[in-house]
């Protein structure tokens, strides 16, 4: 067997006690994506953090391109040739597109930047990974689809060896998928390697050569692709028998409409970040029902949900709960008059990310954990945070740990709990099991299942098709801010869907 491009060995880390790691093995070939597997909290953003020199580890050792390896700074292991793209997007919000790409590489000579260089070389780089943007334009402006897409291309503006890509297609669309595919095949054409982790398992058969799979911080097994299925590597991860998807049971029948939505529309041109247009938009979500909303990324799923939320404003159109009309100028207002939002982005748009669990999932239930409603009632806040502790399989230390430390399925499930403590009549869910391991997402199905058979009306925006088609009673279809298509999920196909979303815009 050729001399690996990486090895690493018996990699060992604590955080106060707790185990993240243990002595956890990874060998990685030149020109090879291997995908590195395991549930939410099994080890791999540590070990990555390790790799990519963000964190040190307690004991083991890495060998690169067989030198003995000690990466102390991120720049390190950049200087050896590793980049790394996190599942967190970790761009400057303020600055351009084309100053994030090269951010502390920037062309030029001394403390002079060559603004021409720079914008021209990010074009280039833009254009490999499908991202039609001005390069001045700041990130903040972007979308989350966007943001990844810049990510991917600082990570391409390095001469790596090995690129490291945390769920790099979390946030894209079958497209921009595809297109990302395509990149990482031409990566090993050139004989760069890339460590892919996944939760989409059919991504690993279709773009990855070997695989390492992880779980509760040891290694558990490594292996050829070629050589295994989607349900063996479920059951390692797991190490249980798991359904991945499954279909929603019959909903009981129920003609009581919740939610309406009539001619929803915005003009082009408005100020904000989800300021996209809209344009005649109407729907309806009975009691107990679960709307799936689908469309390519652009196609103004999220946009709609942030304007009935009242994050955004809109021009015309009227919004209705239990037929009453909804006067929301605000996330406040929407949510004193029964409508709750988990938004796709959780880390900048649900999350207090340096405050504890205990302030993240009780914010929204003050009358639960209130005397009075003016005194917190540490008892009411420790069973209502056992509760769904228990009921989500929340993996954390305790009602006191920060928020950031868990992983990013944790805390998806700690925004739900917040929600599911609220008890609202509508609750929108965008993206639900974005970075969520198979073993939670079945979960989170579950308990979405759990609260419409409660009576709340549930709007899931989801860029799987399978996901969509499993867990909606009905469908619509979106693209460039408009409604394209209805159908009941029994009766439809992700052949239908694609379809109905890019295709210019028919009756419903």
């Amino acid at each position: 067997m050729s001399q690996p491009l990486l090895q690493m060995n018996g990699i060992t880390k604590s955080f106060g006690g707790i185990s993240a790691l243990r002595s956890v093995d990874l060998r990685v070939d030149a020109g090879e994506v291997h995908a590195l597997l395991g549930e939410n909290g099994a080890g791999k953003s540590t070990l990555l953090k390790i790799l990519s020199g963000a964190q040190l580890p307690d004991d083991g050792e890495v060998t690169f391109l067989g030198v003995k390896a000690a990466f102390n700074s991120p720049q390190d292991a950049q200087r050896c040739g590793i980049a790394t793209i996190y599942q967190e997007l970790t761009l400057v919000p303020g600055m351009s597109i084309a100053e994030n790409i090269f951010l502390g590489r920037e062309p030029g000579w001394a403390n002079l930047v060559n603004w021409r260089r720079l914008v021209n070389q990010a074009k280039g780089l833009m254009a490999r990974v499908g991202l039609e943007k001005d390069p001045l334009a700041p990130a903040r402006d972007l979308s989350v689809a966007e943001q990844q897409l810049v990510e991917i291309a600082r990570a391409l503006s390095m001469r790596s060896k090995l690129i490291i890509m945390d769920e790099p297609t979390a946030a894209l669309s079958n497209a921009e998928v595809d297109r990302l595919f395509d990149i990482v095949s031409g990566f090993k054409a050139d004989g760069l390697s890339v460590i892919f982790v996944t939760h989409r398992l059919e991504e690993v058969m279709r773009v990855c050569d070997r695989f390492t799979i992880l779980r509760d911080g040891r290694f558990v097994c490594d292996g050829n692709v070629a050589d295994t299925s989607i349900d063996a590597i479920i059951h390692h991860m797991v190490g249980r028998e798991i359904t991945a998807t499954q279909r929603r049971p019959a909903p009981a029948a129920t003609d009581a409409v919740v939610l309406r939505v009539e001619h929803l529309s915005r003009r082009r041109g408005a100020e904000g970040l989800n300021a996209m247009a809209l344009s005649d938009i109407s729907l309806e979500v009975r009691r107990g029902e679960i709307l799936g909303i689908a469309g390519l990324v652009g196609s103004g799923r999220t946009e709609t949900a942030r304007a009935i939320f009242g994050a955004d404003p809109f021009d015309s159109g009227k919004v209705f709960i239990d037929g009453v009309l909804l006067h929301a100028t605000s996330p406040q207002d929407a949510i004193r008059q029964g409508i709750g939002l988990v938004p796709e982005d959780r880390k900048q748009q649900a999350l207090f990310l340096s405050l504890s669990i205990r302030a993240n999932l009780t914010v929204a239930a003050h009358d639960r954990v209130s005397r009075l409603g003016v005194f917190i009632d540490s008892n009411a806040e420790d069973t209502l945070i056992a509760q769904y502790r228990k009921l989500l399989r929340i993996r954390m230390v305790g009602p006191e740990q920060i928020v950031s430390d868990l992983s990013g399925g944790n805390q998806q499930k700690v925004i739900l709990a917040r929600w599911l403590a609220l008890g609202p009549k509508v609750l929108i869910v965008d993206e639900p099991t974005r970075g969520i391991d198979v073993g939670a997402k079945a979960e989170v199905h579950n308990l979405l299942f759990q609260m419409a058979s409660t009576g709340i009306a549930i709007v899931v925006i989801s860029s799987e098709l399978p996901e969509v088609l499993a867990i909606s009673d009905r469908i619509i279809t979106m693209r460039e801010g408009r409604v394209t298509g209805e159908v009941q999920a029994d009766a439809a196909s992700p052949e239908m869907l694609m379809a109905l979303m890019t295709v210019d815009a028919v009756a419903a």
